[in-house]
């Protein structure tokens, strides 16, 4: 029985680096494998480690999945299924975002948080395309680097024309396995290719009549860096489903809500509504950002999300 870790997923395969000698091999999973308990659109994902052997008919097949310490997964597109995992045993999330060219939304940055909470993936805000913002950009940029400085987040400001940010980046993802991912057309390839030239992920346009990234990469992908660890790079996602929450619980995750919490009059306070609620006081004196609170409210209205009854 050999072990590798999943590099690609093409869809009917699956590109396996060994543990132990480094070579990459393609596979494909097995039937019942593939059928078990799936609750997801890919039952092996990016970042997995798992056993393969030879296939009496060609190839090799993929024959266990290893436990994982933790993963990134939304809300499946697909209706067929509840979820897709976007990348699984990670070091620690970067969640690209840019303030325009294309604009990421504060409702999508804080879905994506929230899940890395969750499952207790460390994540960093990159604020990349920095040259672009000019002085008109000032008051935007300070209310956003306030915001997720008061959530306890890091924020990396980055750029590939200038340089900002990317040797800070580099040292951050050394000797770890890092996830890239965001909106389409907010330069996750360009980042990576700029932390390491080696390397050469798909790059694309932005759709002038949309404002919006051409979709580039269709596979999430890990490369290997030239001075250690290892960086994956995704599909540009346009929208964050949350699955598998309770409603009860989301104010776990945001960490700035849980800092006042507590001095709520009611143990269940749900900050909607409660009387004497410290955190719509919080709010409301400005020691929470308000984009902050309308994301948890939206979270808890929204019916599309899947929450555990």
């Amino acid at each position: 029985m050999n072990t590798g870790r999943v590099i690609k997923n093409t869809g009917s395969s699956y590109r396996l680096e060994d543990c132990e000698t480094g070579e990459e091999i393609t596979c494909r999973i097995r039937g019942r494998l593939r059928l078990k308990d799936i609750r997801t659109t890919n039952p092996v994902a990016v970042g997995d480690v798992v056993d393969y052997e030879a296939d009496p008919k060609g190839g090799c097949v993929i024959t266990h999945v290893h436990d994982r310490k933790n993963y990134i997964i939304r809300r499946a597109s697909n209706l067929s299924r509840e979820a897709h995992v976007i990348a699984a045993n990670l070091d620690a999330a970067f969640l690209v975002v840019t303030l325009d060219h294309p604009v990421t939304s504060p409702e999508f940055i804080d879905r994506f948080l929230v899940t890395a909470e969750a499952y207790r993936v460390p994540a960093t805000i990159v604020l990349n395309k920095s040259d672009l913002y000019t002085e008109a950009y000032a008051e935007r940029l300070s209310r956003f680097r306030e915001t997720y400085k008061l959530a306890g987040y890091p924020i990396v400001e980055t750029s590939t024309v200038s340089g900002l940010g990317i040797e800070s980046l580099r040292l951050m993802v050394k000797d770890k396995i890092s996830l890239f991912t965001g909106n389409s057309g907010v330069g996750k390839s360009s980042l990576i290719r700029a932390i390491d030239p080696t390397l050469n992920p798909r790059t694309g346009e932005i759709s002038a009549y949309h404002n919006r990234g051409k979709h580039t990469t269709t596979f999430s992908e890990m490369y290997r860096l030239s001075e250690g660890g290892y960086l994956i790079d995704t599909p540009g996602i346009k929208g964050f489903g949350l699955i598998d929450f309770e409603k009860k619980e989301i104010c776990r995750y945001f960490p700035e809500l849980m800092r006042y919490a507590a001095e709520c009059q009611y143990y269940n306070c749900t900050h909607t509504h409660e009387p004497d609620c410290a955190v719509k006081e919080a709010v409301v004196l400005g020691y929470i950002p308000e984009s902050r609170y309308i994301s948890y409210l939206k979270l808890l209205e929204d019916e599309n999300d899947k929450y555990r009854k």
